[in-house]
């Protein structure tokens, strides 16, 4: 009988939790938009506000799992099954309800082959985690192969708040949604691609830092949460580049930008 860790899995369920409400409120404004009520978009607004929550407990399951050395195979099944659903389901839908309102019924399965195939490959990418982690000599924790489905879905959901924003008198996404099928196709591409991204593993609580660097990273975090509808975006996007950068990148650099050089700076033990 495996053992189950209380507060990882708290957290994990805190993921499935919020992907499950993500649902729920697609779906609601699914409904509403069938029946021409101008309250859906609010639905799909707090569908994507559950989706960057289930990233949120997503990054912490992780973390609290590491800090007390109670990483299990259990949690690492646990956490894939709430990653589709948060990072995958989710994100699909919204993309299908969102952009065929104004498709014709003859077209509509279109946008829907596209949101499953985008599921298919968060799917296989989380498989395919799954598998090389379980292997003795698996890929290093530092890097992961592949651009994460949980960023993956930040992405999708960053930018589409960032369009129901732009266009909040309009209570419409815009013409630029017709984009987002196009995203999906691209990040189901990326999923299981072999561009490495670094995972930010090496940044713990034991991580130490100097003053004026924790002081820049406080005045950062405050501007991120005043403009978090627009800059999250910008965050996604910019790490979305860097596995395409990060090869012609000198190795002094990327360790600044990743933290790496800290790694063996830990105040507590290695986990």
């Amino acid at each position: 009988m495996p053992r189950v860790y209380l507060l990882p899995n708290l957290m994990t369920a805190g993921n499935l939790f919020c992907g499950f409400m993500a649902t729920i409120q697609i779906i609601a404004g699914s409904l509403e938009q069938q029946a021409q009520s101008g309250v859906w978009i609010r639905h799909y607004e707090a569908s994507l506000k559950f989706i960057l929550g289930a990233f949120i407990f997503d990054m912490l399951d992780g973390r609290l799992a590491r800090l007390g050395g109670r990483e299990s195979a259990f949690g690492r099944e646990f956490d894939s099954l709430a990653d589709l659903i948060s990072f995958g389901l989710a994100p699909a839908l919204l993309v299908v309800k969102i952009i065929l309102a104004d498709f014709p019924p003859a077209y509509r399965w279109v946008g829907g082959l596209v949101a499953f195939v985008y599921l298919v490959a968060g799917a296989m990418r989380l498989a395919r985690f799954n598998l090389v982690s379980s292997r003795p000599e698996g890929s290093p924790a530092k890097d992961f192969i592949g651009f994460p489905i949980p960023a993956a879905a930040g992405l999708v959901a960053s930018i589409t708040l960032f369009l129901l924003t732009l266009y909040e008198h309009d209570r419409e996404p815009g013409r630029w949604r017709y984009a987002l099928p196009f995203l999906l196709v691209f990040l189901s591409f990326m999923m299981y691609s072999r561009i490495t991204y670094p995972s930010f593993k090496s940044i713990d609580w034991h991580s130490r830092r100097s003053i004026p660097r924790v002081l820049v990273t406080a005045i950062l975090m405050i501007l991120l949460v005043k403009t978090w509808r627009y800059s999250l975006a910008l965050i996604f996007i910019a790490y979305l580049i860097y596995g395409f950068v990060r090869p012609f990148i000198s190795k002094r650099i990327r360790e600044e930008i990743e933290d790496d050089a800290f790694e063996g700076e830990d105040a507590g033990p290695t986990v």
